[in-house]
């Protein structure tokens, strides 16, 4: 019997150099708009920055940043989720370095106060005070971020606890991480944007690491030594 042959499908031409360049040439330009806006909102305030202000600082047309932002919130938008994306990206191999230990909390407190905060704290202002009070869709974005944290810092003090022993409370650690996002929070904004001491972030960290690292071990129950 004669065996029907199916037509096989030829791979798609690869890209062509042009096209390379003009995607990556499209792809700087977007950093390039989203980096001016974020500097701007941070520095003047996501109120007083104005379309045509973030045009000037990228060096680009106003019609530039229209084709890729819808309006001003949209960008904001796109940042908060790039910014949220680096901080849960940087905690996030500080714990998983640390193979489920305390240490894990240590390192991921020395990433944030002496890395993320003195190194840009143009995010840190707009994550912490520029999306707050925003509108609905801003919120809505910001929160999602905000319980991405907490979760990912509940799973890490879950693997703590796996390690060292167990929590006294079924909410322990869904306390302790919330508490740990809003000490992160607080502490940077109080010395980054309430007041100008970034030297003194790494003693800031250290102390608040060891506050935290405290707290966790009163919360377990510690396995006995056989």
């Amino acid at each position: 019997m004669k065996q029907h042959r199916y037509p096989v499908e030829k791979d798609q031409a690869s890209p062509s150099r042009s096209a390379l360049r003009r995607q990556r040439e499209r792809e700087q330009r977007l950093q390039t708009i989203l980096d001016a806006a974020g500097t701007l909102f941070a520095r003047e305030g996501y109120h007083r920055t104005g379309m045509e202000r973030i045009a000037d600082k990228a060096e680009v047309s106003v019609g530039t940043v229209y084709f890729y932002f819808k309006n001003k919130e949209d960008l904001l938008v796109k940042l908060l989720d790039q910014t949220g994306y680096e901080l849960r990206n940087l905690l996030g191999t500080a714990f998983k370095n640390a193979d489920g230990t305390l240490e894990g909390l240590r390192k991921a407190g020395k990433v944030f106060f002496e890395d993320f905060c003195p190194n840009h704290p143009e995010k840190i202002a707009l994550i912490f005070r520029e999306s707050a009070g925003q509108s609905e869709v801003v919120e809505a974005h910001r929160k999602k971020i905000f319980d991405k944290l907490i979760a990912d810092l509940q799973t890490a003090l879950l693997s703590v606890a796996a390690n060292l022993g167990a929590f006294r409370s079924r909410l322990a650690a869904e306390v302790m991480a919330a508490s740990i996002l809003g000490m992160f929070e607080r502490l940077a904004y109080h010395y980054l944007i309430w007041q100008d001491r970034q030297e003194d972030l790494e003693a800031v960290g250290r102390d608040a690491v060891d506050f935290i690292v405290g707290g966790v071990q009163n919360l377990l129950h510690t396995k006995q030594k056989s």
